[in-house]
């Protein structure tokens, strides 16, 4: 079999996995039932945190859902179920919920676990493979988080059976977030950190380029003199302007690219002969990480915005891809005072 033949198969067995985990996951939406808004209720009944739980694979999944959780509202830690049984459980209050993931819903350590818990008054919830396994007797809201079949030929490894715990468990998180009014200016305050943190946190006027670092041309300058102008100011792109400081259009290094190949001779072309009269536009308010879904969510990505004055219709200055993540803990080129000071 060549080389070519094994890629298609390649690529044929991984989307027949993700294709199954996807119907697996469907299928456990179509489940939720009252189980599901009782498991909210008793969450949200307590003002503490979440204890979660689980062994093996169903531990890893447990610890990614609590991380989850902590970063939308929802104070929660992982519990070990075997250290519990040696000290751990003394993370528990009394009253605290506590969210159990199992395949099979017959682990040992967990079945011990709850015997310990008995006398607390947490209450227990079951992301569970199985709905009448013994674990799944002992809960008091159970999350149905079975599977027809795994997404491997031999049907063992635990794949759509994790997609599946993770998505009810991403679910919770989600709904409980909605619940609590839990907003964007929330989730920042708890990634204060890294790209995501700065993209919420950092403001488009924080790391746009202004004055007299932004290529401004007029729509009658000829084409020698947009060239020019981005040759001294090289950030890709070049603001035309009205004589009132209103955008008239953007002329990227491609428009140039695209002029000198659709014509033999340049010289009688103007700047608004080439620009693109209608350009996407940011406003200085706008979220970095909003500004970046801007230039990437679109069929055809773009990697400078020109940022204009929403009240004024003003040109502001220019935002490229690249500054957003120079602002986003990468060291500056330079340090650039905001519009306000």
């Amino acid at each position: 079999m060549n080389t070519s033949d094994c890629a298609q198969q390649w690529i044929a067995a991984g989307r027949a996995a993700m294709a199954h985990e996807a119907e697996s996951i469907s299928g456990a939406a179509g489940r939720l039932d009252r189980n599901f808004c009782e498991a909210i209720r008793l969450i949200l009944r307590h003002s503490g945190k979440i204890v979660v739980t689980g062994l093996g694979k169903s531990g890893h999944i447990a610890r990614k859902i609590g991380a989850t959780m902590c970063s939308t509202g929802t104070p929660a830690v992982y519990l070990h179920p075997t250290e519990a049984a040696h000290g751990d459980l003394g993370v528990c209050s009394p009253g605290d919920p506590i969210l159990f993931l199992s395949k099979s819903g017959t682990t040992r350590e967990l079945l011990d676990l709850t015997r310990g818990l008995r006398d607390t008054g947490s209450p227990l919830i079951g992301i569970l493979g199985n709905s009448a396994s013994p674990l799944a007797m002992r809960m008091d809201a159970v999350l149905d988080a079975s599977v027809s079949r795994e997404a491997d030929p031999a049907n063992v490894a635990p794949t759509a059976s994790a997609a599946v715990a993770l998505a009810l468990g991403d679910a919770l998180s989600i709904t409980l977030m909605q619940a609590r009014n839990f907003t964007v200016e929330d989730f920042q305050r708890r990634h204060p950190g890294g790209f995501l943190g700065a993209g919420l946190r950092l403001k488009v006027r924080e790391a746009m380029h202004a004055g007299d670092e932004v290529p401004y041309v007029r729509p009658e300058d000829s084409l020698k003199q947009v060239v020019i102008a981005m040759t001294v100011h090289p950030l890709g792109a070049a603001c035309v302007l009205t004589s009132g400081g209103r955008l008239a259009g953007l002329i990227t290094d491609g428009d140039l690219r695209r002029a000198m190949q659709k014509h033999d001779d340049i010289r009688m072309l103007c700047a608004a002969a080439v620009m693109t009269a209608s350009p996407v536009t940011v406003a200085p308010e706008t979220r970095l990480l909003d500004a970046l879904r801007l230039m990437e969510d679109r069929p055809s990505q773009i990697s400078v915005l020109p940022v204009v004055a929403p009240e004024s219709g003003l040109c502001l200055g220019l935002l490229r891809l690249h500054d957003i993540y120079q602002a986003a803990g990468i060291p500056r080129r330079s340090a650039r005072p905001l519009l306000s000071e």
